[in-house]
């Protein structure tokens, strides 16, 4: 991705470029999940789909290559959807992808109490501090973690915040899926 900031570690390039494309195709899309395969395995094992990957020039930094996966179904609770995934041998990492809204710390004291799930989402959509908000979270296999957060507001490369702490429950919930 020619607009992906450089990062020193390819986990972070992997959740930078995942959030770069996001960001092409615009605000109000579905949850994306990504299996991150290591780039050079790639090449070796699957050297047609390295090529129509546009990978088959080699750099001299290893690298993770992000395999977006099929649609996540709309219907479906997407931590229900995450308990059902396996991945094979050869994925070293996922990621995921997904909008939400957020509120800054100084709303946590007006939420109010015992909302259901589905009313408290509709609280927050119609508070006037809500922020919306993607975020992009990816995990390897060895339990590096790392995360891209982006304002719909502050919509532009060089206000991403990165870290790997940013969304621990989502990082949580991807871990899981390397489970047996």
């Amino acid at each position: 991705m020619p607009n992906t900031p450089m990062a020193a570690n390819p986990l972070t390039r992997a959740v930078l470029e995942i959030d770069e494309y996001a960001s092409g195709l615009g605000w109000d899309q579905p949850a994306r999940l990504f299996a991150l395969v290591d780039t050079a395995r790639l090449r070796n094992e699957e050297p047609a789909l390295a090529t129509q990957l546009g990978l088959e020039v080699e750099s001299e930094a290893a690298g993770l290559t992000p395999i977006e996966q099929d649609e996540i179904p709309a219907d479906r609770p997407l931590d229900e959807f995450l308990g059902t995934i396996a991945w094979p041998d050869a994925v070293a990492g996922c990621a995921l992808t997904v909008e939400r809204l957020m509120l800054p710390p100084s709303a946590e004291s007006q939420v109010p109490q015992g909302l259901s799930e589905k009313k408290l989402a509709a609280w927050v959509a119609e508070h006037p501090e809500r922020q919306e908000v993607r975020m992009t979270v990816a995990v390897l296999r060895d339990g590096a973690r790392e995360s891209a957060l982006r304002l719909r507001e502050k919509d532009s490369p060089t206000e991403v915040l990165t870290g790997p702490d940013l969304v621990p429950g989502l990082a949580e919930a991807l871990a899981a899926t390397f489970e047996d």
